[in-house]
């Protein structure tokens, strides 16, 4: 597929999104977005029991507890988004990521869970990784212990319940880094590491197709973690020249889970 063509494809997927139904680590609105018709993308992932999370290699020893990137010798790029938002701007980018031969890693939000749980089978049956980014979306890090748990634990028992368990990853909200106590209160759930990142597109803040593409193949280099967000419609219009752009310089769109053992 040509790139104008698939910028055709992600241009018709972004007039269905509501524009900025997302929310990045940086603002809240509280809302899950419009409900939508069950996504209908083909999934090119080979055949597997329908949402079920993917066997997982084993990660290398000695990985620091808060992952910001991966190694620099490869060739591999994660491309992570923030779950939230219009499912039909996160089918359109699953669906682009895919005919390019993309996988990404999918950090979700609990109440989005609730709201679209035909997107925890729509990531995993793509071939992608599926996550935990809490259960509301707040400043996690401003939360007392008991309240910062359970935003962890009740995202990850809706992942439990609708995959069968609990994701390798997590990523704190509205936050880059997780603090050393909701570290410790993640691991306590079940996530031996916290997903950072090294890039950050800024997606969330809307400034533009050009300026999303920019921002990250301007920082991405080998074992970079990208930042990005369902539900903008820059993000879904950048998406085709962020993959080229990759693939120009002999880097690939993998999982977590692939950059780190691979």
């Amino acid at each position: 597929m040509t790139f104008l063509h698939r910028r055709t494809v992600l241009r018709a997927a972004a007039g269905g999104a509501l524009a900025g139904a997302a929310v990045g680590c940086g603002r809240d609105d509280g809302s899950p977005g419009p409900r939508a018709a069950d996504p209908s993308v083909r999934s090119t992932a080979p055949p597997r029991p329908s949402g079920s999370p993917p066997a997982l290699a084993a990660l290398p020893a000695g990985l620091p507890v808060q992952i910001e990137h991966g190694p620099r010798t490869g060739s591999g790029v994660a491309l992570t988004f923030h779950g939230q938002g219009d499912p039909r701007s996160a089918t359109g980018l699953l669906g682009e990521a895919e005919r390019a031969g993309a996988r990404v890693t999918v950090l979700a939000v609990g109440e989005w869970l609730d709201a679209y749980p035909e997107m925890a089978h729509r990531i995993l049956d793509g071939g992608h990784e599926l996550g935990n980014h809490t259960m509301r979306h707040l400043d996690i890090s401003a939360m007392g212990e008991a309240d910062a748990y359970a935003e962890i634990t009740r995202c990850a028992d809706r992942l439990r319940r609708l995959t069968g368990g609990i994701g390798r990853w997590f990523r704190p909200s509205r936050a880059q880094f997780a603090t050393d106590r909701v570290a410790g209160l993640a691991r306590k759930a079940g996530y031996e590491h916290v997903l950072s990142y090294d890039v950050d597109s800024l997606d969330y803040t809307d400034p533009g197709a050009e300026s999303v593409r920019r921002t990250v193949l301007g920082a991405a280099r080998p074992g970079s973690v990208v930042s990005l967000h369902f539900g903008h419609d820059g993000t879904v219009a950048a998406l085709p020249a962020i993959l080229d752009g990759l693939h120009r310089r002999g880097l690939r769109a993998v999982t977590t889970t692939e950059l780190l053992t691979r």
